[in-house]
């Protein structure tokens, strides 16, 4: 079967952070995000639109974000590459071999 990225596809280079509360002195917190690690990948620009679903608007993924597997990567993380950010949705083990890191993401602003 063919693999469904390419070596030549990962030419994105990107951060992968994750979120750490932080008190901020007065009885609240703040999220400081910390680099997990860095990865090729391939940013894939996905159809994208809103729902109204249960009183409230719903957004799709706007990106397929392709790296290597790693078993760290969870969707509370995200994908930072340039001045552009990716708010993980998911991150599915294609095929289940360990291989590849498919991960729907919606592309945030800072």
């Amino acid at each position: 079967m063919r693999a469904p990225v390419n070596a030549g596809d990962l030419r994105h280079r990107v951060t992968i952070e994750s979120p750490a509360r932080t008190s901020d002195e007065a009885g609240g917190a703040t999220i400081e995000w910390q680099s997990v690690g860095d990865a090729w990948a391939a940013i894939w620009p996905r159809t994208a639109n809103e729902n109204f679903m249960s009183d409230r608007l719903s957004g799709t993924a706007t990106h397929d974000v392709w790296i290597r597997f790693r078993k760290d990567v969870t969707p509370d993380m995200r994908i930072r590459c340039g001045n552009r950010v990716f708010a993980i949705l998911g991150a599915i083990d294609i095929e289940d071999r360990g291989r590849w890191l498919k991960c729907p993401s919606e592309e945030r602003d800072l």
